[in-house]
């Protein structure tokens, strides 16, 4: 089922997600529908705030970014990426590794905005699941990207947070409007 996606000005954005104690049946499902909800975006991640579901869960695929290459290990060992794919994350942590490093980000709760952000290269991960089965990897390239801008919604945080000072000014009326344009959405909902 296909999941709204919740845009700038939005309160779920700003929540630190709940960790998750159980892999319940209702999970399962919202893991799938946020999957699907994601590929009918055309977005590498998504995290549960951004369907307005403020938990530690997170989904991705990267095999459609050829354009900007991945690179995964598992257990020291290279791994098939797309034979990995999708990963849906479930009380993910993550160590980012060397030094950030500036690359386009976009993100599905800003549409048609974009910026230069810093970020390691690669990241240290270490989650759950679906199956409740604890992950270990280790990531590069636009997967260890598109993890730590995931976490970071995780925690209420947003790659514009993350823009320079100059970067936001400019995109200032755009964020304003999409900010606007949300609350009064909100607002006609209630």
């Amino acid at each position: 089922m296909l999941l709204e996606i919740v845009k700038y000005g939005h309160p779920a954005l700003r929540q630190k997600g709940a960790r998750l104690e159980k892999i319940t049946p209702e999970i399962k499902k919202l893991i799938a529908d946020m999957l699907e909800t994601m590929y009918a975006n055309k977005g590498v991640g998504l995290a549960a705030q951004q369907v307005g579901r403020p938990l530690q869960l997170t989904v991705l695929d990267v095999r459609g970014a050829t354009d900007r290459p991945s690179t995964i290990e598992v257990d020291g060992k290279e791994g098939d990426l797309a034979a990995l794919m999708p990963l849906a994350l479930i009380n993910p942590e993550v160590k980012p590794l060397g030094e950030p490093v500036a690359g386009p980000e976009g993100c599905l709760s800003f549409p048609e905005i974009y910026g230069e952000i810093k970020r390691s290269p690669q990241a240290e991960v270490r989650a759950l699941n679906p199956a409740g089965q604890e992950i270990t990897f280790k990531c590069g390239g636009l997967l260890s990207r598109a993890i730590q801008h995931e976490l970071d919604h995780l925690n209420g945080i947003l790659f514009i947070d993350r823009m320079t000072r100059s970067e936001k000014e400019e995109l200032k009326s755009q964020l304003d409007d999409l900010q606007a344009a949300t609350k009064a959405a909100l607002k006609a909902k209630k």
